[in-house]
């Protein structure tokens, strides 16, 4: 594994943890609403959940090109284009207000897994990812190397916002940025859906 696919694999998924959606709105609201004690658990159950995506993802992705080669080619052009699609909402929303919180009440470290598990659409942005960077097929040396920096980036980014949105200042700043970070992250995730595609 080159230091320039893990540098990828590491910004995109920086990039989609970091844009407003409703898992990263959760635990900015429970950091503000209950303090760092409440928020931190559940951002780790947040992460946590995210990356069982990824494992998911990484086993299904195995199996089924052992199985059937021919349909690596075609989940590469479908991820590719889902990656355009994700990127086209982040640009959209940008201008957007900020949908409610999701979760509801139970906000410890299992409300975090159970709200992630429930989104099915981490399933789809990781495979995307993860074929787009590592385009070869892998062996579980790899694919465990690679759900290790995947769980790494999320435990570190959701445990850092709810440290961090534990303060008022930090609140009003994400808030004001939120229009360039949808931006920053659409332009970037559809680079990576292009290249997918023009790479097949």
């Amino acid at each position: 594994m080159s230091a320039e696919q893990v540098i990828a694999l590491v910004s995109a998924l920086t990039l989609a943890i970091l844009t407003p959606g409703p898992a990263i709105i959760a635990t900015v609201q429970t950091a503000f609403l209950h303090g760092r004690a409440r928020a931190l658990p559940y951002a780790l159950g947040l992460a946590t959940g995210a990356s069982l995506w990824c494992l998911f993802a990484l086993a299904g992705l195995a199996v089924l090109f052992r199985l059937h080669p021919a349909l690596f080619v075609a989940l590469k052009v479908f991820g590719g284009f889902y990656l355009l699609w994700f990127a086209w909402t982040l640009w959209r929303a940008s201008t957007l207000p900020l949908p409610p919180a999701a979760g509801g009440a139970s906000k410890g470290f299992w409300g975090g897994i159970a709200l992630n598990l429930s989104n099915p659409k981490p399933a789809l942005f990781y495979a995307a990812l993860i074929l787009s960077v590592f385009p070869e097929p892998m062996g579980i040396a790899r694919q465990a190397l690679i759900y290790g920096i995947c769980l790494g980036t999320e435990l570190f980014w959701y445990a850092l916002v709810a440290v961090l949105m534990s303060t008022a200042l930090m609140r009003a700043r994400y808030f004001a940025a939120k229009f360039w970070i949808d931006r920053a992250a659409g332009i970037a995730i559809a680079l990576l859906g292009l290249l997918l595609i023009v790479n097949h």
